[in-house]
């Protein structure tokens, strides 16, 4: 698969300039055309105990220790205010070619304290807190041949469907033909060269290969895909171990009648190998999967809807947090070292937790960014459970558009647990034992969401969510047995955004 997507890539890329060296050049040419474009926000979040997004998830308990039993911030109301700017500049010369730079501007916190990162708030500012998030270049192979082919090359977005499996940016290729209704796409993105600074010489890199292709027949889009990644280094950086994920998937977007329907399947399969042959370690087998259903049925000034969503757990008997070989499963040494992870995982580095924005409280939410959520995951350097993993929800909704200036939406949330032996979330044991006790409520969610567009250029959204904590949510205190329910986790957010 990945040889295939390699030499496809090569061998359109050289006739692509091959066949540029030899056209003729064309008397009315484009002239170049230049835009700028972006968007400045200030928003802010309070909560109890529905936390930010964890930088930390891995297979399970990913919600910060901060805000698990002891923690800093268990029970305690939390607020700031925070902001965040993009810049982007285009570069157009006809349908032919373009170039694209996209910078991004972080307040991690208003009032930041000195980093090296998202330090724009810093107090008497002058800070360096410009990040180039994408640098890329589009260009169309000459119409010589009978389908029209294209390329993007450099700092760009890998995304194949973004709020369930991966978005993340990073030095790649893809190559895209186009043949009436299909859209085929073949990637190649280059994770990691490297595990230290000078081993060019070395297999040690890690390579990201791709196909994914779709088309729309009468109202609906229908696709799939298949994506490899070739980890010869597992986490990021770290030689003792090399890993090989796939994930496939298939989708379908479009209109049935009146209704909006998405819908989507998704199946991870991979392994993590030890290298070398050292005592009582064990490869680990990923076997996961999720699926999502959405429907919207708007009437008039109204909109009514249902997500429903089910994401694989692990067996906590079978796998440690970290789903690496040689480590003590999560339910106690008895049980021996991680073979097996049936969790539904995310490739490292992908941002989907953010992108998931289905609730307020419980899982991200679109409105200030995705930058909350006690689900809301992400891992730079191994697989996490992402958005969903180890989770089921059902949810209702309905939107009223009362003005043109002005829209509300109330929606109510049933979240589960899919972990085996043992919880996604809470770290609750059983009466008198340290063995990990498993429940299936993680809670009832409410939340209240208002947009209002000020000016054609200028939007607030505030939002307001409420969860009735279940028992997979409750914690264990410290190495006792005894557990602990946290308060019901609240939040209340809202982000003013001008866009250019």
């Amino acid at each position: 698969m990945k040889k295939i997507v390699v030499l496809s890539l090569i061998a359109l890329l050289v006739l692509a300039f091959g066949t540029m060296a030899f056209a003729q050049a064309k008397k009315d040419e484009p002239t170049m055309q230049f835009k700028a474009s972006g968007w400045i926000d200030a928003q802010f979040n309070s909560f109890k105990n529905a936390t930010p997004g964890s930088g930390a998830a891995l297979i399970f308990n990913v919600v910060p220790s901060a805000y698990q039993f002891g923690g800093a911030a268990y029970d305690q109301n939390v607020s700031y205010w925070q902001s965040r700017a993009r810049l982007k500049f285009d570069w157009i010369m006809g349908k032919e070619s373009s170039a694209t730079m996209l910078f991004e501007l972080d307040s991690d916190r208003w009032g930041d304290i000195p980093g090296d990162r998202n330090t724009m708030g810093y107090w008497s500012a002058d800070r360096a807190a410009v990040e180039v998030k994408n640098i890329f270049f589009d260009f169309a192979l000459p119409a010589i041949i009978p389908v029209p082919v294209s390329f993007r090359v450099g700092l760009q977005p890998l995304s194949i469907r973004p709020n369930l499996l991966v978005y993340t940016d990073g030095m790649g290729i893809i190559g895209s033909v186009k043949v009436d209704p299909a859209n085929i796409q073949l990637l190649y993105f280059k994770a990691r060269e490297n595990a230290a600074a000078t081993t060019d010489q070395t297999a040690d890199d890690v390579n990201v290969y791709g196909l994914h292709a779709n088309a729309k027949i009468a109202a609906v889009t229908a696709g799939g895909y298949a994506l490899y990644y070739n980890m010869n280094q597992y986490p990021f950086g770290n030689l003792d171990n090399n890993a090989d994920m796939w994930w496939f998937g298939v989708y379908a977007d479009g209109k049935l009648g009146p209704i909006n329907l998405n819908f989507d399947f998704i199946y991870d399969r991979g392994e993590v190998e030890r290298r070398g042959n050292l005592p009582a370690t064990r490869d680990v087998k990923y076997r996961g999967w999720a699926t999502r259903f959405k429907v919207d049925y708007p009437w008039e000034k109204f909109n009514f809807g249902g997500v429903f969503h089910y994401a694989s757990g692990a067996d906590l008997k079978k796998t440690s947090a970290a789903g690496l070989p040689g480590q003590t499963v999560a339910y106690g040494a008895a049980f021996g070292t991680s073979n097996k992870v049936g969790s539904y995982v995310v490739p490292p580095g992908s941002e989907a937790g953010g992108g998931y924005g289905e609730s307020v409280v419980m899982y991200s939410f679109w409105g200030n960014r995705g930058t909350t959520g006690i689900a809301n995951s992400v891992h730079t350097t191994q697989v996490s459970r992402g958005p969903i993993g180890g989770t089921w929800m059902a949810k209702g909704y309905a939107s009223f558009k009362a003005t043109p200036w002005y829209k509300v939406t109330f929606q109510g949330l049933y979240i589960g647990d899919t972990t085996s032996n043992g919880n996604t979330f809470g770290t609750a044991v059983k009466t008198g034992t340290s063995l990990l006790r498993d429940d299936s409520t993680i809670g009832w969610e409410v939340d209240l969401i208002n947009e209002i567009q000020i000016y054609k250029n200028l939007k607030f959204v505030l939002a307001g969510g409420y969860l009735w904590a279940g028992d997979a949510l409750d914690y264990r205190r410290g190495t006792s047995n005894l557990n602990d329910s946290p308060k019901n986790p609240w939040n209340i957010t809202g982000n003013l955004t001008y866009s250019f």
